[in-house]
């Protein structure tokens, strides 16, 4: 009864930002389980059980800017057209926070913290909404992507001058993320769609991050003494997509080392 609880075969996946840092490995994971992928994203990259699961059939990728309703149903309608099914949509593609000076709370324009706020809660909105009439016909899973700092505020100390500092709208939206996973769990459980939500904590991504202080401080702040690598996500993903989890919606899955537990 167990052996096969994680087996994704069969089941048809959408994941929006699935050529990125996280994204990535969690669309290995979702190949390596047997899923058939439609990874949705501006850019694409190639990676071996990439092009081993598209010569299979498994793997289809599809440009896709969240920023955009018709370009989300564009998506949906390919991976429709080419599945016959959506049974898990995982939404891990965000944009639009801003770093630097110009992100922090004193000089953050209008402009941009719109574009945060939506890049984040908007986009995810965006998705469901596009998506459900699919996920409706069967029944299916939603996977949201929040953020520690949308349960916790930064720690500025932790930042200092590394130029990394974490802006107001990124956690605000993600925010709205969490809330957003309760309210879709609570009206789509009707239909046979569950909804559940994925809070990483610090995942660094080491192409970008390079500043071993930095990195120091942001180690610190976890019970484990450590950052995140990207297939540390992968167990939830896994879970919250197969059939181990076909009795939990609205839950927030948090995935932060102990940073927020303290």
């Amino acid at each position: 009864m167990y052996e096969k609880i994680f087996d994704l075969t069969g089941k048809c996946i959408l994941i929006t930002g699935g050529t990125g840092y996280l994204g990535s490995a969690l669309t290995e994971a979702l190949l390596t389980f047997g899923a058939g992928v439609t990874v949705a994203d501006i850019t694409f990259k190639s990676l071996p059980i990439w092009d081993v699961a598209e010569e299979e059939g498994r793997l289809l990728s599809v440009q896709c800017d969240i920023s955009s309703t018709a370009s989300i149903r564009e998506a949906l309608r390919q991976h429709h057209e080419a599945r016959g099914r959506l049974d898990v949509l995982i939404n891990c593609a965000h944009y639009g926070a801003g770093y630097g000076k110009a992100a922090e709370i004193e000089s953050m324009t209008d402009e941009m913290w719109n574009r945060g706020i939506d890049g984040t809660g908007g986009a995810t909105f965006r998705c469901i909404r596009e998506a459900v009439p699919y996920l409706k016909m069967d029944g299916g899973a939603i996977i949201n992507f929040a953020s520690m700092y949308g349960m916790v505020s930064p720690d500025a100390s932790v930042y200092g001058d590394s130029g990394a500092n974490n802006p107001p709208n990124y956690g605000a939206g993600k925010a709205a993320v969490i809330q957003l996973t309760r309210y879709c769990a609570a009206h789509l459980a009707k239909y046979g769609i569950r909804c559940n939500c994925i809070t990483p904590g610090p995942f660094p991504d080491p192409a970008s991050n390079s500043d071993t202080a930095f990195l120091k401080r942001l180690s610190a702040k976890t019970m484990l003494g450590r950052t995140g690598t990207a297939s540390e996500v992968a167990g939830a993903v896994l879970l919250l997509a197969s059939d181990a989890s076909s009795y939990m919606t609205g839950s927030n899955l948090v995935v932060d080392g102990g940073w927020t537990a303290w």
